[in-house]
């Protein structure tokens, strides 16, 4: 029996309806949506209708949901942890290697994008980020998550609505190569990232390609030699 969009439950109804909401009010991944009480009242529904509502956009990972805090649009909206399935494959010398290639072949393009579009705001929160990722290598402590939001923060100020899809690529591959070079790249990560971040921060784009490149290079030189 075919299902007509008016049979669909008033739930699934609602999560389409705040998702046009948040397009509408071009929300962006981050900021906060209004609380249950006013998003009843603009939708004539009851609050119950509008929490089952938004844990079905949270299981899409449209929102995230933090208890006593209120309602998130999701850093990644509409993605799964691991999309790709990177978790099912076993060889994970081979995952890593791979998955530097095609780093090779997107993220020196991103940078370059990075640095043409790149905010004040964009500019601001990368070198914070940068600065931050150093500090936890000087003080030899974990850097792998900051690492990640230095990343994820250089393809969001591309201003390319693709990219940010493609974070997963890039992401899950980090801690990996953390760990398969041993942790040993602590003043070519610290000298890279600055140059990258000075290289978006000024604009230029042939800079911020090549200090990319250069840094995917130390990363694979440092694996291929464990």
């Amino acid at each position: 029996m075919m299902t007509h969009p008016e049979d669909k439950p008033l739930s699934s109804k609602l999560s389409e309806e705040l998702l046009n909401y948040i397009r509408s009010e071009n929300l962006k991944p981050g900021d906060r949506l209004p609380n249950e009480s006013i998003l009843a009242k603009k939708m004539g529904v009851g609050r119950s209708s509008i929490r089952e509502a938004m844990k079905l956009l949270a299981s899409r990972n449209i929102v995230t949901i933090r208890q006593g805090s209120g309602t998130y649009i999701s850093q990644t909206p509409g993605m799964v942890d691991d999309p790709l399935g990177f978790s099912f494959i076993a060889d994970k010398q081979k995952l890593a290697q791979d998955s530097l290639e095609v780093r090779f072949l997107l993220e020196p393009a991103i940078a370059s994008l990075a640095a043409q579009n790149a905010s004040e705001e964009d500019i601001a929160l990368l070198r914070r980020l940068c600065q931050e990722v150093e500090d936890l290598v000087q003080l030899g402590q974990d850097h792998t998550q900051k690492d990640i939001e230095f990343h994820t923060a250089i393809a969001l100020s591309s201003k390319n609505v693709v990219v940010p899809r493609l974070i997963p690529v890039i992401n899950s591959a980090i801690p990996l190569l953390i760990e398969l070079t041993g942790n040993t790249l602590k003043q070519e990560t610290i000298d890279t990232h600055r140059a990258l971040t000075d290289a978006i921060a000024a604009h230029n784009a042939a800079a911020a390609h090549d200090a990319m490149y250069l840094h995917l290079v130390y990363n694979r030189a440092r694996m291929t030699h464990q």
